[in-house]
């Protein structure tokens, strides 16, 4: 049996199956990003299982996370997606996403890359931490605080350092899996 974090031990099949083929994963693309920053977002004040079981729903209500898409809607669609049984329907955080895409589309304009300026906060690539149990790991750090601040400045919200942190862990920029998880060594091992 594969010896996996903590956190995860308990959880029901579709959480292991996002622990053992994503979570920790580096990502470069930018609409997965976005969708990944913006489902964080999302997840402020829920648990992440809660989202990870609607994210199919997400992606077929927020039009595959298209942030040109996304940056358009207008109160209609707002509405639309407050009616919306399959997502959480939080004004505030639908308004959000809207903001966001708008932010995310700045950003691409001015530096190229939305990937680029992400991990620009990280070095370029992922800090390996070295936790032996869950309790350890920290719920934000200064590139975290960095990020969240100057993603603030650009016109983002949701985008607290704890939210932040969390959204850095799943697309790998941080490697956060305990040292004791078969997961930590296969992503040193792959360069990811």
């Amino acid at each position: 049996m594969k010896k996996r974090c903590q956190w995860v031990e308990a959880a029901g099949d579709f959480y292991i199956r996002y622990h053992d083929e994503e979570w920790g994963v580096p990502v470069y693309d930018d609409v997965r990003l976005f969708e990944a920053i913006v489902l964080d977002g999302f997840q402020a004040g829920l648990s992440w299982a809660t989202i990870l079981k609607k994210r199919e729903n997400f992606r077929l209500a927020f039009d595959g996370f298209d942030p040109v898409k996304i940056a358009c809607y207008g109160q209609r669609k707002i509405l639309q997606l407050l009616d919306d049984a399959g997502i959480i329907r939080n004004r505030l955080k639908i308004e959000s996403a809207v903001k966001n895409a708008e932010a995310f589309l700045r950003v691409r304009n001015e530096l190229g890359s939305f990937s680029d300026y992400l991990w620009g906060f990280v070095g370029g690539q992922p800090i390996v931490n070295a936790w032996k149990k869950d309790s350890e790991i920290p719920t934000r750090s200064p590139e975290a605080e960095a990020m969240s601040r100057d993603l603030k400045k650009r016109g983002f919200s949701f985008v607290g350092p704890t939210i932040i942190y969390a959204f850095m862990q799943a697309v790998g920029m941080v490697n956060d899996h305990t040292v004791d998880c078969y997961r930590y060594r296969e992503l040193l091992e792959s360069g990811k």
